[in-house]
């Protein structure tokens, strides 16, 4: 070889580059639970798991269920396995043990994330609906709790009567911080522009809201709510560590995927799962970050 000192050289580096892309830490045990869903679960569970991976923070298995109105008694994941589960179902219920064994996970400390319509699911099922905190669709309606939006520097409860859960035309919008202390909100931009997506609104269920770490505001004019919306936060539940993000609606393939190839999405979807599973976030906020005019898109989700 030429240049054997200037090879060895790029050895090195490139080792160093492969070595702080996982920050030399243990990956994540992950489990995605998926199989039945009113959104393409088909495409959102292959998306997050090779989102999840291709960080290099996260070792991801998938549990997907029988299909709707199939018999569920099989349905068992060994929750207690896993360091975090990812929730990326809304379908027939569980049975009583499965449902018993997320709860205690939860209980004992697990990390979640509530992953877009995930939050839709389960809306008869109390402890399911406080480990979301707002939920939407699926019957909910005064009795399951308050609308909760932004208003003047607060989060606002609203008991009045009506259907929990809408969203207008899909667009792009901008996400506002709300907290700039959070280990997941470090680094990230006052005010970042999201790749076309659903924007949840009038959502409500318990409330139980921990940390409020992104709203946006949706607009009348796309048929939205005309409030400032909560997107994404934490949720206080039992000694779990659960993070709640309401982006990333699936698109009709892997290649038309907008709202999950944006740079936005995927970056704070791995920064709450990492911080759910932790406590800690050590997943750096890319240069290509989304800015307050600009959507940045990972076509291939690198």
């Amino acid at each position: 070889m030429k240049y054997p000192i200037l090879y060895k050289l790029v050895c090195v580096f490139a080792f160093i580059l492969l070595a702080g892309s996982v920050s030399g830490k243990k990956p994540i045990k992950t489990l995605i639970v998926t199989g039945q869903n009113n959104h393409n679960w088909q495409v959102s569970n292959v998306a997050l798991k090779k989102i999840m991976e291709q960080s290099g923070r996260f070792v991801v298995d998938v549990a997907v269920s029988p299909a709707a109105g199939e018999d569920m008694s099989s349905f068992s994941p060994d929750f207690a396995a896993y360091q975090l589960v990812v929730v990326d179902y809304n379908g027939d219920s569980w049975i009583e043990a499965t449902k018993q064994n997320f709860i205690s996970f939860a209980r004992n400390g697990g990390g979640i994330v509530i992953y877009h319509a995930a939050d839709n699911a389960f809306s008869n099922w109390p402890e399911f609906n406080k480990i979301c905190a707002l939920g939407g669709w699926e019957g909910r309606n005064e009795k399951s709790g308050p609308y909760v939006y932004w208003l003047d520097g607060k989060l606002i409860k609203d008991s009045a009567p009506g259907p929990g859960g809408s969203h207008g035309k899909q667009h792009e919008y901008v996400l506002n911080a709300r907290d700039e202390v959070h280990p997941i909100m470090k680094g990230l931009p006052k005010k970042w522009r999201h790749a076309t997506d659903e924007l949840y609104d009038r959502m409500r269920g318990p409330g139980n809201i921990q940390d409020i770490l992104f709203t946006a505001y949706s607009d009348k004019s796309t048929n939205g709510s005309g409030r400032e919306e909560p997107l994404m936060f934490t949720v206080n539940y039992e000694k779990a560590r659960i993070f709640h993000t309401m982006l990333g609606h699936a698109g009709e393939s892997l290649e038309n995927n907008p709202a999950m190839q944006c740079t936005g999405f995927q970056i704070t979807f791995l920064r709450g799962a990492e911080w759910a599973a932790t406590g800690k976030v050590t997943i750096k906020v890319p240069e290509d970050f989304p800015t307050e005019t600009r959507v940045t898109s990972r076509l291939d989700y690198k």
